[in-house]
């Protein structure tokens, strides 16, 4: 109800699909039904899969739509979620990101922009209980083209009406996030600067090894032919920057030196999986997953 008593129109729908986030569900949700705005929210937990009791918790939230899926895949969930969600623009929230709600009703009003289809808050990477070696990727991370060039998605990202009519069922990829972005031109996008998501970066450099396989088989997977090659895969020319701008600075040539590997490795190792045919696994890294 807004102060003078009269009911508020859901400004945002949130799809939230959720695979055994029982350990975590309670934080994003928490956030949003606490809120001073939540009649702004149409909030829908799509549980997929799921043996834990996330379905449970998400139900006990006053007003929270809880969908059921069979199958253990985020794809099948951002596809019930959407088939319950009944408002736009429609934000789609990773169970274990950490969000201030007042971010997410920032993407409904960067997405009344004329000519703005999807938008996402800046994306920050909590590497505060990872080990010495993620911490030194992630700091040359920070400094890539791709991190520098406004990317949408990475846990969090909102579409308008026009925005979700790009495609119609959710394909079965694993990047569901980048399938997104390179629907869309650079005009089309706004990344937030003024508003942040948090993710947990993996504790450690095998738990990340593992993460970052899956993320670039997902990148790999890809259809070439609905992909805007601005923000596609790291050029050779992009990588040559990265590598002048960390060659001026001698503090960052050991952080270099892991990234080269922790960014080499897994791309070497998605390829390998891609040319064997390797059933494909989600591979989910439950080192993130802690409740603070």
């Amino acid at each position: 109800m807004d102060p003078g008593g009269r009911p508020v129109t859901a400004r945002l729908s949130i799809v939230i699909p959720a695979h055994d986030e029982g350990a975590v569900i309670d934080r994003v949700l928490g956030a949003l039904c606490d809120s001073g705005r939540r009649d702004e929210f149409e909030i829908i937990v799509a549980a997929n899969g799921c043996t834990d009791d996330t379905a449970a918790r998400a139900r006990a939230y006053d007003g929270v739509q809880v969908v059921e899926t069979p199958q253990a895949s985020k794809i099948a969930a951002l596809q019930a979620g959407d088939d319950a969600a009944s408002v736009f623009p429609r934000a789609y929230v990773d169970a274990d990101v950490r969000i201030d709600p007042d971010a997410l009703l920032a993407l409904a009003d960067a997405l009344d922009a004329p000519g703005i289809e999807v938008a996402s808050p800046r994306l920050h990477v909590d590497t505060s209980g990872a080990s010495w070696l993620v911490r030194q990727h992630y700091r040359i991370w920070e400094l890539s083209d791709y991190r520098q060039s406004d990317h949408i998605g990475s846990g969090v990202y909102a579409l308008t009406r026009a925005g979700r009519a790009r495609f119609d069922a959710w394909p079965d990829v694993i990047a569901d996030d980048r399938f997104v972005q390179q629907l869309f031109a650079p005009a089309e996008r706004a990344m937030l600067a003024d508003h942040t998501f948090s993710v947990r970066s993996a504790a450690d450099m095998r738990a990340h090894l593992r993460r970052s396989v899956r993320i670039a088989r997902g990148n790999r997977e890809l259809p070439d032919r609905v992909q805007h090659q601005d923000a596609a895969r790291p050029s050779a020319a992009s990588r040559g920057g990265l590598a002048r701008r960390v060659a001026a600075r001698p503090g960052l040539w050991v952080p270099f030196a892991v990234y080269c590997v922790s960014w080499t490795l897994p791309n070497v190792l998605a390829r390998r999986d891609i040319a064997r045919a390797r059933t494909r696994t989600w591979n989910r890294d439950d080192t993130s997953r802690v409740m603070a």
